[in-house]
């Protein structure tokens, strides 16, 4: 994290007060829109506790059909808030080089998912959680794109381990998510994001 500069956005130009708790379908153009006019990189050090910004995070969520691509972090992972947690989302911090939030995934797809294919990224919604530390300063731009059948493995393996899985298999570890998946999760179930 030494060093390490993040885009972000101001609280106020993504959530008008009193914000809001859950996933959205809705605002993700003001949100792109909010990155280009009013982000800015500052080091992670300092906005890390500063709830006055959101991060921005794109969250992938991969599906083949009906199946989620579900991850289980270890514990050689970077984060030890998220040691032995699920996830189905693939994203991270966006940085200087990336350019963009579409420019940050497809960096993150290249450094997480061993793939000879990059698949379409459609922005499909957001994710908040100010409940948390580590929620109240982000803000995911849930992103969905599907293999179509074709091969992915997880590029990491000694910080991460998964699989496609069917629904039933993924609400089977729902408990033990990270908080953004469960929403996420339960949000594609509900038919919320599509």
């Amino acid at each position: 994290m030494d060093g390490e500069l993040v885009l972000v956005v101001p609280r106020a130009a993504v959530l008008a007060p009193p914000g809001w708790h859950g996933v959205r379908a809705d605002g993700v153009e003001a949100v792109l829109a909010a990155a280009r006019s009013t982000g800015r990189y500052l080091p992670r050090a300092e906005v890390e506790g500063d709830p006055s910004y959101k991060q921005l995070i794109p969250y992938l969520v991969l599906r083949d059909g009906a199946r989620y691509f579900l991850m289980r972090r270890t514990s050689a992972g970077g984060d030890a808030r998220l040691f032995e947690r699920y996830s189905i989302g693939i994203g991270g911090h966006v940085e200087p080089g990336d350019g963009d939030l579409l420019g940050g995934l497809a960096r993150e797809w290249r450094e997480e998912i061993a793939a000879d294919f990059e698949p379409r990224f459609i922005p499909v919604g957001l994710v908040n959680d100010d409940t948390t530390d580590v929620g109240s300063v982000h803000l995911g731009v849930v992103f969905v794109a599907d293999v179509g059948g074709r091969p992915v493995a997880i590029r990491e393996a000694t910080k991460l381990s998964g699989g496609f899985a069917d629904p039933v298999a993924v609400r089977a570890v729902r408990a033990a998510m990270e908080t953004w998946s469960q929403l996420v999760f339960d949000a594609f179930e509900a038919g919320i994001l599509g």
